[in-house]
């Protein structure tokens, strides 16, 4: 399996109008969404081409090949606009590896979750990273549309033989071997 990561889209067609795209690029076969899909939040700007509905409908048509994950802005409403289920958090088995992909608002880097595990994905903080503490794997997929700290628009990609941190053009920004 080759899943595509991607996060904090946050009503932007602009970018998210770009995941269609990245899944055939990537030859993903599933997409996973780290939540904050079309609120763009109280602490940010608007996103470039504001449009949540339009990015509800392209997710829709994209149901059958993704699981999201909601984050601290996507509501009930969200919910409704939406033919798929929202998760607090989804672990899949990846190259032997437990992944625990989640928002980031409650678990991350700082705020391990209770259960074992060997990696955690996870987007909020908008800052794209994979790093490896303790032997464990910690990964922010970044924002598509809203990145902070002079950070690129990201997403991330992982199969069986690593996980890959890349900006909307498909440029490597970092990687690790999951061998």
């Amino acid at each position: 399996m080759r899943y595509l990561v991607v996060s904090d889209i946050h009503g932007s067609m602009f970018y998210g109008g770009k995941i269609p795209e990245l899944f055939e690029r990537e030859q993903a076969d599933e997409l996973i969404l780290l939540g904050d899909l079309y609120y763009h939040g109280p602490r940010n700007p608007l996103p470039e081409d504001y449009r949540p509905m339009d990015v509800s409908k392209m997710l829709n048509g994209m149901k059958e090949t993704l699981v999201a994950i909601r984050g601290n802005c996507d509501a009930e409403v969200d919910e409704m606009i939406s033919e798929f289920q929202f998760n607090d958090y989804v672990v899949k088995e990846i190259s032997g590896k437990k992944f625990y992909f989640t928002h980031g608002h409650h678990v991350n880097i700082d705020n391990a979750p209770d259960e074992e595990f060997d990696a955690i994905v996870y987007g909020h903080f908008h800052t794209g990273f994979i790093k490896v503490s303790d032997g464990k794997i910690y990964a922010n997929a970044g924002s598509m549309s809203l990145p902070k700290n002079d950070t690129a628009h990201s997403y991330i990609v992982i199969d069986d033989e690593s996980m890959v941190l890349k900006d909307l053009d498909g440029e490597i920004i970092e990687s690790i071997n999951l061998k």
